[in-house]
């Protein structure tokens, strides 16, 4: 997969952040993309670069934590397309940030994981029927911060948690999807400007997507299952 022309991606999360970048990003490189979303109403970022691209971009609505959403947004997708080449799983939260173990909201964790954890495997799921081309793809974006071997201050516990979840998810994900010739790994773009890094990020959003959408051209069979970042080298679990 050397370039993007005429394939087919799918993009969760995809109406600010990471999740239209790579959206744009795509669909400059000649993909089709169908972009997923909580509430499109409100997407007003990701409607404008749609409107530029009508004939590429379809965006539908997707609430990731919600299995009747997720279905009928996949069931809008097949109605399209008879086939995905790329799924980006961007969709996600970050929860309470500056809780201790005495203040720790289990709630708003579940929550958490709702999204970035279960959400993520029911979009795989969803996808499988159409992740039969010659080199699908299946990307979780991950994060540093969900390593347990990285982890040198604690805090953020929902989305540290989540992340280190999501990253064993990707790990089982690669055992089995690799048998139907899918390659899926987890990547961590890095400390990214966009409304969950913040304005003191070092790195633009257009620079973390780019870097990671080489990085995802070149996996093979041999990374599959694997944490990586985004310039595609592997991070300790």
């Amino acid at each position: 997969m050397s370039d993007w022309n005429d394939r087919v991606a799918l993009v969760t999360g995809a109406n600010r952040g990471l999740g239209l970048e790579f959206a744009r990003q795509l669909v400059e490189g000649g993909a089709r993309v169908f972009a997923l979303c909580r509430d499109p109403r409100r997407a007003t970022d990701l409607a404008a670069l749609a409107a530029g691209h009508t004939d590429r971009i379809a965006v539908h609505a997707a609430d990731v934590a919600d299995d009747a959403s997720v279905a009928d947004a996949f069931a809008a997708v097949g109605r399209a397309t008879d086939r995905l080449d790329l799924v980006v799983n961007n969709a996600g939260v970050f929860g309470p940030r500056d809780q201790t173990l005495e203040t720790l909201d289990f709630g708003a964790v579940r929550e958490v994981f709702e999204i970035n954890v279960l959400g993520a495997l029911r979009v795989v799921r969803a996808a499988l029927p159409l992740l039969d081309g010659p080199a699908p793809r299946v990307v979780q974006i991950s994060s540093l911060m969900g390593s347990i071997a990285d982890n040198g201050s604690g805090g953020a516990w929902a989305y540290r948690l989540s992340k280190a979840a999501l990253n064993m998810a990707t790990r089982n994900l690669g055992h089995e999807l690799i048998r139907r010739g899918i390659v899926t790994a987890a990547l961590h773009p890095g400390w990214v400007r966009t409304a969950m890094g913040g304005d003191g990020a070092p790195l633009s959003a257009g620079d973390a997507v780019r870097a990671m959408l080489a990085t995802i051209a070149r996996l093979g069979p041999a990374e599959s299952g694997l944490f990586l970042d985004r310039e595609g080298r592997p991070l300790a679990w």
